[in-house]
């Protein structure tokens, strides 16, 4: 037979943990570099990229995934197909914008 394992309870977060944390992300947003111009090379190259590289039918489904939020069900049953389409679509788009991006930085 085993031993019961004794766990003791885990310790609540106090007030000063919360400061600490506080504390730390101030520190972090203070010390932290400005990558603004980064991102919006990103947000140019992936509206680029979105445009060129993928097909009709990736574009589409992209956009019905990341910009409108629909589920993969959702989106299967928009356009009479099956669902594992849908996956296989969006997959090949990913891994095209994928390739894409890491080139053109």
């Amino acid at each position: 037979m085993t031993a019961a394992r004794f766990n003791p309870p885990k310790k609540a977060f106090s007030r000063r943990d919360n400061e600490f944390m506080g504390d730390l992300a101030v520190w972090e947003q203070a010390n932290s570099e400005d990558n603004t111009e980064q991102l919006d090379r990103l947000r140019r190259n992936m509206r680029r990229a979105r445009e060129e590289e993928l097909t009709v039918r990736q574009a589409e489904i992209i956009r019905l995934y990341y910009d409108m939020g629909m589920s993969i069900q959702q989106i299967a049953q928009e356009q009479g197909v099956h669902k594992s389409s849908v996956s296989r679509t969006l997959a090949r788009g990913r891994k095209r914008l994928k390739r894409y991006l890491q080139y053109s930085w």
